[in-house]
Parts: C-alpha cells; sequence; structure tokens
C-alpha cells in the first residue's frame, strides 16, 4: 500500500519530535512517502499535488487536517471522485477537536493503526466562500479572538492562548451585528457558530445536536448585544444550557449566508479566514475519512 504522510511539525509544539516514530511504525507495513510542511499552505499543496496514493494520514492538528482536506477536494479537477484516496489522522495538536469528535486516539501506536486497520467512512464538510471546513465557524467573538491570537504566545501556552486572547478581547468587546439569511428566514445577532460537528474547543459542544455525518449545518446565534449575556452564553455552554436560553438561536440549515455593514472576523476549525460577508453551505459525503 503506497501511503502519503503529510505532518506539520510544529503542530501542538511537539510534532516534529514525533515524526521518526510515525515513519518508523508505518515503514514496518507500507510504503511511505513524508512531506513535512514548513509553511502555512503546504499541507493543501502535498494533498493536491499527491493525491495519487492509497491513503493520506495527516498527522498534526486541526487547522492541518483542515488543509489537507482542502487539497484532497481540490485534486478532484484531475483525479475522479471514486479515486480519491482516503484519509487518516494521527492527532498532533494542541486540543484535537477532530479526533475528540470522532473518538481517533491521540496516541500515536493506537491513531496509526486505527489508519492502517480502520475503515473509511463518508463524512459531509461545510463550505465557506469555496473553502472546506470539518468541524465550525465561528462568527463574531471568537472569530475576534482567534484574529487577535499571536503565535509566539501560541507556541508558548498552548490551548491556554486561546483562552488568554478571548479574555482579553471580552474586556474590550463591541460586538457587530450581523445577519444570517437562511431558506427559512432572516436571523440577527452577535455571535455565531455554525457548527458541521458537535465539539468545539475540545469536548464542549456549542452545536450539541451536530453530526459530521449528515448533509445540514447547525447555527448557533446568540442574539443579544451585551457582554454580560455573552458571559452567560459560554457558561451555559460549558454548563450545557445555552440551548435554552431565550437570546439563543439554534437551527439546522443546508445553506446560508452571513453579512454585516461593520467589520466581523471569522474562524474555521480554530483558524483565521477572515471577515464578513460569506456564504456557506455543506456538501455531502465529501470525503472519506477513516474513523
Amino acid at each position: 500500500m503506497n501511503v502519503n504522510l503529510i505532518v506539520n511539525p510544529i503542530a501542538g509544539n511537539r510534532a516534529y519530535r514525533s515524526i521518526k516514530k510515525i515513519e518508523d511504525l508505518l515503514r514496518r507495513k507500507v510504503f511511505l512517502r513524508t512531506f513535512v510542511t514548513q509553511k502555512k499552505g503546504d499541507a493543501v499543496f502535498f494533498a493536491r499535488e499527491h493525491a495519487n496514493a492509497d491513503l493520506t494520514i495527516a498527522a498534526g492538528g486541526d487547522g492541518t487536517v483542515n488543509e489537507v482536506l482542502n487539497g484532497i477536494l481540490s485534486s478532484q479537477e484531475n483525479i475522479s471522485d471514486a479515486k480519491l484516496c482516503p484519509l487518516a489522522f494521527i492527532p498532533l495538536g494542541i486540543t484535537n477537536v477532530l479526533a475528540k469528535e470522532l473518538g481517533i486516539p491521540e496516541d500515536i501506536n493506537n491513531a496509526v493503526n486505527l489508519a492502517l486497520r480502520g475503515t473509511p467512512k463518508k463524512i459531509s464538510l461545510g463550505r465557506i466562500n469555496g473553502h472546506y471546513f470539518s468541524l465550525m465557524a465561528g462568527v463574531g467573538f471568537d472569530g475576534k479572538a482567534v484574529f487577535e491570537l499571536k503565535n509566539s504566545i501560541k507556541k508558548i501556552w498552548g490551548k491556554g492562548a486561546y483562552i488568554l486572547s478571548g479574555i482579553n478581547v471580552f474586556l474590550h468587546y463591541n460586538p457587530p451585528r450581523f445577519e444570517i439569511k437562511t431558506p427559512k428566514g432572516t436571523f440577527t445577532g452577535y455571535t455565531a457558530v455554525v457548527g458541521n460537528a458537535r465539539c468545539y474547543g475540545g469536548y464542549f459542544k456549542v452545536t450539541p445536536e451536530a453530526r459530521i455525518t449528515e448533509p445540514l449545518l447547525d447555527v448557533c446565534l446568540l442574539k443579544s448585544i451585551s457582554r454580560g449575556a455573552l458571559l452567560r452564553f459560554v457558561s451555559g455552554v460549558m454548563k450545557k444550557k445555552h440551548l435554552n436560553f431565550e437570546d439563543v438561536f439554534y437551527g439546522k440549515f443546508s445553506e446560508l449566508e452571513i453579512t454585516s455593514d461593520e467589520t466581523v472576523h471569522v474562524q474555521i476549525d480554530g483558524d483565521y479566514f477572515g471577515t464578513l460577508p460569506v456564504k456557506i453551505d455543506v456538501v455531502k459525503d465529501a470525503v472519506s475519512l477513516i474513523w
């Protein structure tokens, strides 16, 4: 079996230490080619240009998987959908949300065994302005927090850097208003998560009814503007009570458009994406993932 390993050496601040171990485990059983990323976008390029393997393995964090997914799907111009190679994931990142969502082991030995012995299953993906995501798109507060996240602090503090950035944003945040246009109507609010999966930032579930195998996206929208409401919303997510709040809207849609007259930041799968406006839809059975 021909296997491509695409690895991000700086994922989780320790991934480079695991490359040799992963390679040794794989080379005992497969013909392996390793591609090590050096900068943002490398994983997209490697997955797109070397899509003719029997299996692609992404080793890194959720951002690495996101790039590999986009690379695999962009290769459809040259390779038919039926021949797209399946994807496996060895989680080496800070939070590894996709691994938690699907139960992929974070132990390297177990993750490699699953990658080689597991059964590929189709998953749906969200698509935002033509770019794919597996987990979520965050609009408003968490988009701003990711926008202001400093990589130098992230390397030192890891997951704590997200929390620190969130606190700093909260202290001076003036929530911009935006509109979510759907086939079922238009909804307005100040922060939202469009979830293709349940897990968010670890084991928290902002969109608890989302399923990565169904062709629908779950929208969780906070309609109140105050910082107090935002703090209550975050606390409600932690306590699994946020869907009971009167100022929280929750719905399932196959497509939507989000616009604003102000600057509103967006993140996808934990990485900064840009600002509104965006068009988001879902692609059914987009890729085969081993989990």
